[in-house]
């Protein structure tokens, strides 16, 4: 199972936070640093180390931590496409800073139970990123393995829970924070899922990140839809007109496996791509644009 086209096409948020985390992880480790990044009672509260706040939200603790962390990014980069870059940004700012002050509760709670640091790492926005995974990522294959049921999800899901115990109660604490994170983004608290940045701010990763413009074929001009909408598929009726040309071939099943990737349904995805006469970007916004009329 992949999240959609290879690169970081239409994903510049995620390309950010990648090479974000990435350099900070080794900028720390060359100075032996890297378990004093974490969020800890004794330096937040009696030292007032507060740029632990921002080493613990972006740089990871271990290079294990890191390669799993950076596969479920990347892999999580489908949400980016499906909402735009702009909605996402601010699923990103929500499930860091929330999920952070739950990490911070949860020190203050538990100072007495011999939980002296978190593991650091974005683990807030991965694990929030769990919640749409779950409830609106269709499962599109399933086999057995040793008499166990699995699907294409259950990699996801087992790169998640590496992560999640990899420090034992150092990485569960922010693993949950960022679950109950994400929970209520879904829940819409706040009317979070309302909000959006600025066009001025929400250009900021766009120039911040690197070009990606040799990480796809597709040159089509697009434009993220980013209006109020859910992490869901529903089926394409978009008034995209082929009037005046050839019939279209019949889509590809790796076109159609690419959009079932992303969260939409695969007859929605057949229909939009004989729309959009094969082209999977134009198609993905027949899908997102059907899907905001109908909300």
């Amino acid at each position: 199972m992949n999240g959609g086209p290879s690169g970081f096409h239409n994903a510049p948020v995620t390309r950010t936070i990648v090479i974000a985390s990435t350099m900070l992880t080794i900028a720390f480790g060359f100075r032996s640093r890297p378990l004093r990044l974490g969020l800890d009672y004794q330096g937040i509260f009696q030292n007032f180390r507060l740029w632990r706040v921002l080493s613990s939200a972006l740089a990871f603790s271990s290079t294990p931590e890191l390669m799993f962390g950076l596969y479920l990014l990347y892999y999580f980069r489908l949400f980016e496409r499906q909402i735009g870059s702009n909605k996402y940004s601010v699923f990103v700012v929500f499930s860091l800073m929330f999920s952070t002050l739950l990490e911070v509760l949860a020190l203050v709670i538990f100072k007495d139970f011999n939980l002296s640091m978190l593991a650091s790492g974005p683990y807030g926005l991965i694990f929030a990123s769990f919640i749409p995974f779950y409830f609106d990522v269709p499962v599109s294959t399933r086999f057995n393995m040793f008499n166990i049921h699995l699907s294409d999800k259950s990699f996801v899901y087992l790169g998640g829970l590496q992560l999640l115990l990899s420090s034992w109660k150092r990485s569960l604490v922010p693993g949950i924070c960022g679950i109950l994170a994400g929970s209520l983004y879904r829940l819409n608290v706040f009317g979070i899922r309302r909000i959006k940045f600025p066009k001025v701010l929400a250009s900021f990763f766009s120039r911040l990140a690197w070009s990606s413009a040799g990480n796809s074929t597709h040159t089509t001009p697009r434009r993220n839809v980013i209006r109020n909408m859910h992490y869901t598929g529903q089926p394409a009726q978009g008034n995209y007109s082929t009037a005046g040309r050839a019939p279209a071939p019949e889509p590809s099943e790796s076109a159609v496996d690419t959009l079932v990737s992303m969260g939409f349904d695969s007859t929605s995805a057949r229909q939009a791509l004989r729309q959009a006469r094969n082209d999977i970007n134009v198609a993905t916004n027949i899908l997102l644009e059907d899907q905001t009329r109908s909300q």
